[in-house]
């Protein structure tokens, strides 16, 4: 997915973070919106970068759980082997407002593998 390799490439260049699409990579992830979030920016200011991290956890999950992504009216999913669909781009957003943890999502997407 474009937008993965968007973040990836806004990482490299701008915070001269690595990220290599491994699932322990998700941790820098998770630190990097926390950061985010605690500068204070409005929602709407970093609602595509935080499209691109999903994306990103969403590509872990498709390397190393045997999933897919699925798109449906504009929404997009990861859905892995067992039929379970995965809204990366929503835990995301959860990410930012402290509700959730891409990295734990995609713990739990890669133990269903």
């Amino acid at each position: 997915m474009r937008w993965a390799a968007d973040a990836v490439a806004v990482m490299r260049e701008g915070a001269r973070v690595r990220l290599d699409y491994s699932p322990q990579s998700l941790w820098r992830v998770d630190r990097m919106i926390e950061e985010i979030r605690q500068e204070g920016a409005p929602y709407a200011a970093v609602q595509g970068v935080l499209r691109g991290f999903g994306a990103y956890g969403g590509e872990v999950v498709v390397r190393w759980a045997g999933g897919e992504w699925v798109e449906d009216g504009g929404d997009h999913w990861v859905r892995t082997w067992d039929g379970r669909y995965w809204d990366l781009l929503e835990e995301a957003r959860r990410c930012y407002t402290e509700e959730g943890s891409l990295r734990l999502l995609c713990r739990d997407a890669m133990r269903s593998a």
